[in-house]
């Protein structure tokens, strides 16, 4: 502990960097973004902006010594953007003063790049990711919206799926994706390997996992706000791309200059034409513990498609508007026979979830701004194993899981002066959640169904208060009225950040958040095995509100190309919900309510030097839920329980060619340990008692931009990726499946990581 004061102490008497100082710097016809870089690094400051105000804009400058004010002036000379330096260290870049002055301010970053360039940590506490200037990440060779998220500290995917991570110690369900204003359900290509959302065609990213916002409700660990791009460009652009999965392409068509754009995008897999190794390396994983990969005589044929179409309209320079459409399709057909019994046997699989949103974005006048949405989410799931024999359908197994999910809202968001801002708002959604498990023979049986709606009327507001002098705060509160639950529930948030000098930060933030909306594991066990959980709506019975209270705190040091971050947490979770299945617990075959308990700490250093960047991020977790009626009453890890977590990276920028490696090692997840008896398997050892292996693995990653010429507009772009470099065969799961008769065998279900696999990327950009 004297240490660790004593360091403290050594870093709160560091000197702060004078701006008035002068430094050599020279560049020659050097790209915008690539500049503000330099600069960042020699006079210690950090730069916030959109991608579109700096895109297609270059700077050139003498060699001469400089002050940071002389290069602002210099830079707004040559870009015609205005420059704001704000408490001698955050510089908002905008395209006109009054853009400066009276609209919403943008966030204040506390560390750039922090895994990568493109991705920002901000003062309060979320992070920021602009695909547009990403850099590359180990086994990343596109700007993956979910994959790069799992790369921060405290994020884990044990699974290994793009969709399928904990936040915090918290379930997947509990994470909120919103395209657009569009609430997003679906969990990705290829059974969630791949990412559901087009990774070219995101603009900007908000991730946060504490102190949320008072406008964020639904989702308890966290929020991945997702943007396409808003700005109307006047020149028409267009990609095309594939990598070893899918092909895709994106156009942006001006329609009335400076007024009136549309863009688009689609992406398709290509595996009926021609299936890659990276296709049947993904394809053995997703399968490895269903009939599809031990039968040799079936035929499986998988296909998944999404696509995206946008139009920005200015009416003026005070009002704008968007209506964004998303769809996003995967489905699957296999069929196998039985010659000795005459029989066809054909499984079925359709998930799509499809979705608009609509906005306007409204100036009333220098103080005043108001935002309002509305959005409509489809998502359906529909399984059928149909039997058929020679006198034609013998059975049909259906299994039905479906969201109508729509709402609209409003914001209003008032400058008062710098210091003060003040935000409120209202939003009112309708939830339509269903589900049924059905078997077709003779007759019709309906094994299990539910279909519950779910109206929601919320209120908030937030208060930011901000003096460099003392420290800056935010207050939020947020009111919800659950219709049909009649139910309210009231949520404080609190979010401090203190300048305790110009190198460190502190932060401290707590909430409360609810949820309504859950994915539950299946009442009913169908025979494909790869999707076994489905959506349902709280009843408050016995499926009651899911709460949680969270608080954390901790500090930020950055100096010369070093950030050291770190935060502790701890998050309390009440009416949690599980499915005691019938091998597990003989006398309980039902949901059980219970709480859990979350404490954790997660480490970031990184360390910057000329072209290569290095880190290193390290997260301690300890999950325990504790349910009445299960494992004797008595708590227990919970599945989302990895102790330690290390990740660690270098990438290297050489001109237009990048590099990157990666490492992560963890703890194995706990399982329940089951016995061989007389009976088959036995489990008298409680619940979550054993431990899986430890887990690790090595990703590669490479890409090469190039022009095709120095007088066209066509540009390129190459990548490479392997990972798991060294076939590392990890044991990720160890599970059980039983069946709907509690008479029969108990089957033991390993899964384990995808073996080593490569991947490559070429695109083309005008």
């Amino acid at each position: 502990m004297r240490l660790i004061c004593v360091f403290v102490l050594m870093l709160l008497s560091l000197p702060a960097f004078s701006q008035e100082e002068a430094f050599s710097i020279e560049l020659s016809n050097v790209p915008l973004a690539d500049a503000l870089e330099n600069i960042e690094a020699v006079y210690s400051v950090l730069f916030s902006y959109k991608d579109e105000y700096i895109k297609e804009k270059s700077i050139t400058l003498n060699l001469k010594k400089r002050t940071l004010a002389e290069i602002l002036n210099e830079l707004n000379r040559q870009t015609n953007l205005f420059f704001q330096l704000i408490e001698n260290r955050y510089i908002i870049i905008s395209q006109d003063k009054d853009e400066i002055i009276n609209t919403e301010p943008l966030q204040r970053v506390v560390v750039k790049s922090y895994l990568a360039k493109g991705i920002e940590k901000n003062k309060d506490g979320t992070y920021t990711l602009n695909p547009s200037r990403l850099g590359i990440l180990p086994g990343l060779i596109e700007p993956d919206v979910l994959e790069s998220i799992q790369l921060l500290p405290g994020v884990l995917s044990p699974n290994e799926t793009a969709s399928g991570f904990f936040v915090r110690g918290g379930s997947v369900d509990q994470n909120r994706l919103i395209f657009d204003g569009i609430n997003i359900y679906h969990k990705g290509h290829l059974f969630g390997m791949i990412s559901p959302l087009n990774p070219n065609i995101t603009s900007e990213i908000k991730f946060v996992n504490k102190g949320t916002d008072a406008k964020y409700g639904e989702r308890l660990s966290s929020v991945i706000d997702i943007k396409s791009k808003s700005i109307i460009d006047n020149k028409v652009k267009a990609q095309i791309g594939f990598n070893g999965i899918s092909a895709d392409a994106i156009l942006e068509l001006p329609i009335i200059k400076d007024k009136l754009s549309l863009q688009g995008a689609i992406r398709h897999s290509y595996s009926s034409l021609f299936e890659t190794f990276t296709f049947k390396q993904f394809t053995d994983k997703v399968f490895e513990s269903t009939k599809i990969n031990q039968d040799e005589n079936g035929n499986n044929d998988f296909a998944f498609l999404d696509y995206n179409v946008k139009l920005n309209y200015k009416l003026n320079d005070s009002n704008r508007f968007y209506a964004s459409l998303i769809f996003i399709d995967n489905q699957l057909n296999y069929l196998s026979n039985d010659s000795e019994e005459g029989k066809t046997f054909n499984d079925i699989l359709k998930i799509k979830n499809g979705g608009y949103g609509l906005g306007w974005h409204i100036k009333w006048n220098k103080k005043t701004i108001q935002t309002t949405q509305a959005y409509f989410s489809d998502y359906k799931f529909n399984y059928n194993f149909v039997t058929t024999g020679t006198d034609g359908q013998v059975s049909d197994f259906e299994k039905r899981n479906s969201i109508f999910d729509s709402g609209i809202s409003t914001e209003v968001n008032y400058r008062a002066s710098n210091q003060h801002n003040l935000s409120f708002g209202y939003q009112y959604t309708l939830k339509d959640v269903a589900y049924a498990f059905i078997n077709t023979s003779d007759l019709v049986f309906i094994l299990d169904t539910e279909d519950n709606i779910v109206q929601t009327h919320s209120v908030y507001g937030n208060l930011d208060y901000k003096n460099s002098k003392l420290f800056d705060l935010s207050f939020g509160l947020r009111g919800s009225y659950f219709n049909e639950l009649d139910a309210v529930r009231i949520e404080p948030r609190l979010l401090l950040f203190k300048s305790l000098n110009d190198r460190i930060k502190l932060q401290v933030s707590a909430e409360i958040k609810n949820q309504i909306i859950s994915e539950i594991d299946e009442t009913v066990f169908s025979d494909l095995s790869l999707e076994n959980r489905v959506w349902r709506l709280s009843n408050n019975l016995d499926f009651p509100i899911i709460n949680s209270r969270h608080v954390s705190t901790g500090f930020v040091y950055t100096k010369n190309g070093f950030s050291f971050d770190t935060d502790f947490y701890l998050k309390k979770l009440k009416n949690i919900t599980a499915l005691s299945l019938g091998f597990l617990n003989p006398e309980n075959s039902g949901f059980n309510i219970g709480s859990q308990n979350i404490f954790g700490v997660d480490v970031f250093l990184k360390k910057q030097f000329r072209g290569l960047n290095s880190w290193v991020s390290y997260s301690y977790n300890r999950a325990r839920s504790r349910f009445i009626n299960l494992n004797e009453n008595k708590s227990f890890k919970s599945k989302s329980n990895v102790t330690h977590a290390i990740s660690t990276a270098l990438s290297y920028k050489l001109n237009k060619l990048q590099f990157a490696l990666g490492w992560k090692w963890q703890t194995g997840r706990p399982f329940t340990i089951a016995q061989e008896g007389s009976d088959g398997l036995e489990f008298n050892e409680g619940i979550n008692t054993g431990v899986l292996p430890v887990y690790h693995r090595l990703d590669f990653s490479s890409t090469y931009s190039f022009n095709f010429s120095k007088t066209k507009s066509l540009k390129g772009k190459v990548g490479l990726s392997v990972r798991n470099l060294y076939n590392r065969n990890n044991l990720i799961a160890r599970e059980y499946r039983g069946n709907n008769n509690l008479n029969d065998a108990v089957e033991l279900i390993e899964r384990y990581s995808i073996g080593i696999t490569p991947n490559i990327m070429f695109r083309l950009y005008w």
